[in-house]
């Protein structure tokens, strides 16, 4: 591709622009081809700025969680990216308040809580113990290392020790756990009459001259988007014939190149230990650990020990069990330690940056080497093999679409030949997306972006999805354009009828509510309007039926007075409205040991996570907070490779 380039740049044009790229670098240098306007910042904090660069960062480390979360069932199109991007903006501005305050007030995480912490980690865990290479392949795998994540942990650790101390310091006294028991058990008796929309909207009438009346006054809602048709070349990695089984000679050079690290397992060692942690008496420490090995020597059980005097909160419980233990897992004296010792024997005292150690070897696993000639490792080494030949050809062919369609900008059809892709055509779609790749962002918005919709180019190869790109062209495009009155007199013909109709219900609910209020009985006052029972009988809050936002207008009601009733009404999702007599209200029979149980902790955490949220209100106003307009982040574009 560069020779390319080189073969296009001749000619005096070219010269005279390479001489304009001089000027700079003779009077100001490389500095001057750096930006002299600085990023506009998404947003401020305090001091700190979350730029544009920060956002994708964030937004792809999210995404990425999303992805992981749902796994097979996550889909791209599932996404709101206005409120998901902000919603992560507002996740990093109160990430950041809250970091400034935990700075300022001196909050601090030790490497033994960030250690502590990752030794619980499940996925960092193998046979049920933290891992070290577990640990570093899977941050590997996600493009981290070691030192970048724990930093990350440690300031997460620092939020958590803020959170905690308001969180754990909510209370509830026991009057308001037993008022909020008697109002989320109280039941309530009434009567649902439904004023249905639909039989109403068949009744009414609309006229033509309303119609076109409506439409001239309202020209400007019935506009058709501008929409677009793309061709486009689809490399999948997925698509990538399996080679052919290669020979048996070919598959050891793989078996003899992974076997240790994928076909042999190495020595274990089932461990159990006693810590003495060191506390604010570094000597003190060591005496105990000394008496407790004296106790050992002289036939003391260990694991019992171990639960009498362990200082590990993850291991006394089971006796200082630490399960089967591999060389990485531990710290380095630690482990020296253990592997030095013979089944059955118990090590010295060992110090290591926790405390004082004692430690139990109690069983040896061998090191095994699953041979080649097993069906299994024959197995994978062929896929292993496939595996590896499909990606170097995706590899090799996403260069090669990359440049081919750089080198013929006006066509695909030099790109299809030369990979064996099919050019292919959607179907048409408007700025919100469609299916398939039009469910990707980097599709979307490079299909409306000046090259590929004004200069007539192709795109650059978008990432669908990991190893899916799609290189794109405009096959047809439509304007926005003023819709005719034929086009869309059906659905305003609708619409009015609609309106009528929500009016003519709104007037009978009135009738019917005035009656009810009047004295009158339900079903005499639903029949002189047309209404029908929709329900009768007593409700709970939590209960199925009748629909939610019935229940809710139910309990807003005021409680009635001996033998009087209470109603309302309220208008449903459909349009449709219901009106609602409430008859009786009964109160839980309140017991003690009800009210401060479960309905006491559940009103705990919610005001435990009000009053959290009410600090983080309050810290940002201490700490100046400012946002740039949800357009200018619903603009940022999405972290190249996501899928979106």
């Amino acid at each position: 591709m560069l020779q390319s380039i080189r073969d296009r740049l001749t000619g005096p044009i070219v010269w005279f622009v390479i001489g304009l790229i001089c000027i700079p670098f003779a009077f100001w240098g490389i500095e001057s081809f750096r930006s002299d306007s600085p990023e506009t910042p998404l947003a401020k904090v305090g001091d700190q700025e979350i730029t544009q660069a920060d956002f994708q960062q964030g937004y792809q480390q999210r995404y990425q969680q999303l992805q992981s979360l749902m796994g097979e069932n996550f889909r791209p199109e599932m996404i709101d990216q206005t409120r998901f991007r902000k919603s992560v903006l507002d996740d990093m501005v109160n990430e950041a308040v809250l970091r400034q305050y935990t700075q300022s007030a001196g909050y601090r995480a030790s490497d033994a809580s960030v250690f502590e912490y990752l030794r619980t980690v499940p996925a960092f865990q193998e046979n049920g113990q933290f891992s070290a290479t577990v640990y570093r392949d899977l941050l590997s795998r996600r493009g981290m290392n070691p030192h970048g994540f724990e930093s990350q942990l440690r300031n997460s650790l620092v939020l958590d020790q803020l959170r905690e101390s308001i969180v754990e310091s909510a209370f509830v006294s026991s009057e308001e756990a037993a008022l909020a028991y008697r109002l989320s058990g109280q039941s309530r008796d009434i009567g649902v009459a439904r004023l249905a929309v639909e039989q109403v909207k068949d009744k009414i009438d609309v006229s033509d001259t309303q119609i076109s009346d409506h439409f001239a006054a309202n020209q400007s809602r019935y506009t058709a988007p501008e929409r677009l048709k793309l061709s486009y070349v689809d490399l999948d990695l997925a698509a990538i014939p399996k080679a052919a089984n290669p020979g048996a000679d070919v598959l050891k050079v793989i078996y003899d190149a992974e076997k240790d690290s994928r076909f042999a397992t190495t020595e274990e060692r089932k461990a159990r230990h006693i810590l003495v942690s060191f506390g604010a008496d570094k000597s003190a420490a060591k005496d105990k650990i000394e008496k407790l090995a004296e106790q050992l020597k002289g036939g003391g059980d260990f694991a019992e020990l171990a639960k009498q005097n362990s200082d590990d909160p993850g291991s006394k419980a089971s006796g200082g069990d630490l399960g089967w233990v591999k060389r990485g897992m531990m710290v380095s004296s630690f482990e020296e330690a253990l592997y030095a010792l013979k089944p059955g024997e118990i090590s010295k005292p060992v110090e290591t940056e926790f405390g004082w150690h004692l430690i139990q070897l109690e069983e040896l696993k061998a090191p095994t080497v699953r041979p080649f000639e097993d069906e299994g490792v024959q197995a994978e080494l062929l896929e292993l093999y496939q595996q590896r030949d499909a990606q170097k050809l995706f590899q090799e062919k996403s260069e090669k679409l990359e440049q081919l369609a750089f080198e013929n900008p006006t066509s695909l059809d030099a790109v299809a030949q030369a990979l064996d892709l099919k050019v292919q055509t959607t179907d048409w779609f408007t700025r919100a997306g469609g299916a398939g790749i039009l469910a990707a962002e980097p599709v979307k918005e490079a299909a409306f972006s000046p090259a590929v919709l004004t200069d007539n180019e192709n795109s650059k190869p978008l990432v669908v999805s990991p190893n899916h790109l799609v290189v794109i062209r405009k096959a047809e495009y439509e304007a926005p354009r003023q819709r005719t009155l034929d086009e869309v007199k059906d659905s305003i013909r609708d619409e009015l009828k609609l309106e009528g109709a929500k009016q003519q219900v709104a007037v009978k609910g009135d009738e019917l509510l005035a009656a009810l209020r009047g004295g009158q009985a339900l079903d005499a006052a639903a029949s002189a309007v047309g209404a029908q029972i929709e329900h009768t009988g007593t409700v709970t809050r939590m209960g199925a039926t009748p629909e939610k936002t019935i229940v809710d207008a139910a309990y807003r009601l005021p409680r009635p007075a001996e033998g009087k009733t209470s109603a309302g009404k309220v208008t449903l999702d459909n349009g449709d409205l219901a009106v609602i007599l409430l008859s009786k209200v009964q109160d839980p029979a309140a017991s003690s040991a009800e009210a401060g149980s479960s309905q006491r902790m559940q009103l705990t955490q919610a005001t435990a996570g009000a009053e959290f949220g009410a600090v983080e209100k309050a810290l940002e106003k201490e700490i100046k907070v400012e946002i740039t307009s949800d357009a200018d982040i619903a603009a940022q574009t999405s972290p190249e490779g996501e899928g979106l």
